[in-house]
């Protein structure tokens, strides 16, 4: 196994949302190396040296993924990959120096996801860590096809505005001022903004005129509006249900 282990540098901080490791081996220096190596291309690492410290670990933690050895002390990494397969679907690579087939089918068999056999290049471990990270994620929602604004809804792939079934009439400057809103939803946008998504740039006046001809379409009450929100020094905001 090939580390650059010449630092003594700290790793970089690392974002709560980077991908958080639990290495299990009982080789410390291996661990040492693993976890600096890891840190550095990105990942939250913690350390296990066996099966007893492991369980403890993920008692506490809700980890992304686990690096497990198989030859370790007491308890194999197979008969602790079978127990927490019992009630955990964390991802495994098993990690090892056992090479035959036999072996890893073994950790297939018992619920593993990778297998990777000492000495490894750890550029090709990073590499499997990230596919099997990409194959757990969630799956990315679908993009929304509609906003609901009140009893109105926007069909954002149409372009449309309807109330019901009915389509409600919008001239082209109050389609391409709600359309540009729709686009940025939740995030202020000023006048000269929106007059840039129509044919009114540089006349902010006109973009408060078609708003409030909006308004009389999707709010109840026009003058208390509850989707089309003015922001104040700013200009307009689409607030959703």
């Amino acid at each position: 196994m090939r580390l650059d282990d010449s630092g003594t540098v700290a790793p970089p901080a690392l974002a709560e949302e980077a991908p958080h490791l639990l290495i299990v081996d009982d080789d410390e220096r291996l661990r040492s190396a693993l976890r600096r190596y890891l840190q550095r291309n990105g990942f939250r690492v913690t350390e296990a040296q066996g099966a007893k410290e492991a369980r403890t670990q993920l008692a506490l933690f809700a980890f992304d993924l686990l690096i497990l050895d198989v030859m370790m002390p007491g308890e194999s990494g197979f008969s602790l990959l079978s127990a927490i397969r019992e009630t955990n679907r964390v991802p495994v690579l098993m990690l090892t120096a056992m090479t035959e087939p036999g072996d890893r089918v073994s950790g297939l068999e018992r619920g593993a996801d990778d297998y990777l056999a000492k000495p490894f290049e750890p550029r090709e471990l990073v590499l499997r860590l990230k596919n099997i990270l990409s194959r757990s994620a969630p799956p990315t929602p679908p993009a929304a096809r509609e906003l609901q604004l009140g009893d109105c809804r926007l069909d954002l792939v149409r372009g449309e505005l309807l109330r019901g079934a009915e389509p409600v009439h919008l001239t082209a400057g109050e389609s391409a001022l709600l359309m540009a809103l729709a686009e940025h939803r939740d995030e202020p946008m000023s006048r000269e903004a929106l007059g840039a998504y129509s044919q009114f740039t540089g006349n902010e006046r006109t973009v408060d005129v078609q708003i409030t001809r909006l308004r009389k379409k999707i709010e109840r009450d026009p003058k208390f509006p509850r989707y089309l929100q003015t922001v104040r020094g700013t200009g307009y905001v689409l607030k959703p249900d």
